[in-house]
């Protein structure tokens, strides 16, 4: 064990260890993949979905709140920070929010009950995309579904045919993890250097 003197100071060691950590996660972020959360209301929910995303790797996720909806406050636990390491932008209406994905290149697509809809095993994730999940009630608005690129579903043989919002996102977020990873996308950065260094100042000072 390495032995270190009476008045080392041992910040350092944990500081090194951060900045570390925090360089490691950040060459593993994706911003080619963004996840949409429609008035989603339960704090635990939203909390759940946010550890999901930091899990595999989500750079970014939009908070879609219409008028008179508004984004749930988070308690301090542990799933709960998990939305300090991931960056976020709140839309008020369908088309801001779809505007600045497609702008991005992105492909929309919604989870929905629809007869069109695709099976999500079968769909192409490793492309640039954004999935849009709606609210624990209502599901996605007919706004937001219509004006998509497409729908999806997770396939399912029981007799509910639905899945809590926290649980549909983890089925859905671990499966675009396994498509991007096969295809190689985690084994670099997706951001250019100077894009890198800026978050990595930002992530830094969190």
């Amino acid at each position: 064990m390495k032995k270190f003197p009476e008045n080392f100071d041992y910040s350092l060691i944990r500081t090194e260890e951060r900045i570390n950590k925090i360089r490691q996660v950040l060459e593993k972020r994706r911003s080619d993949f963004s996840l949409v959360l429609e008035n989603v209301h339960d704090p635990h929910n939203l909390s759940a979905v946010l550890r999901s995303c930091d899990a595999v790797g989500v750079f970014e996720v939009c908070f879609l709140y219409h008028s008179g909806q508004e984004l749930p406050k988070l308690a301090e636990s542990s799933s709960a920070s998990a939305r300090k390491w991931i960056n976020h932008k709140i839309f008020n209406d369908v088309d801001s929010c779809y505007s600045y994905l497609r702008d991005a290149g992105k492909k929309i697509y919604t989870t929905h009950m629809a007869q069109d809809s695709q099976d999500l095993y079968n769909m192409d994730l490793t492309q640039p995309i954004a999935l849009v999940f709606g609210n624990e009630h209502a599901g996605v608005s007919e706004e937001a579904f219509t004006k998509a690129d497409g729908n999806f579903l997770i396939p399912q043989v029981g007799m509910v045919q639905s899945l809590n919002i926290s649980v549909a996102a983890a089925v859905t977020l671990f499966e675009v993890f396994r498509q991007k990873r096969n295809a190689g996308q985690y084994n670099s950065p997706d951001f250019s250097h100077a894009e890198y260094d800026q978050h990595l100042q930002d992530w830094l000072s969190r």
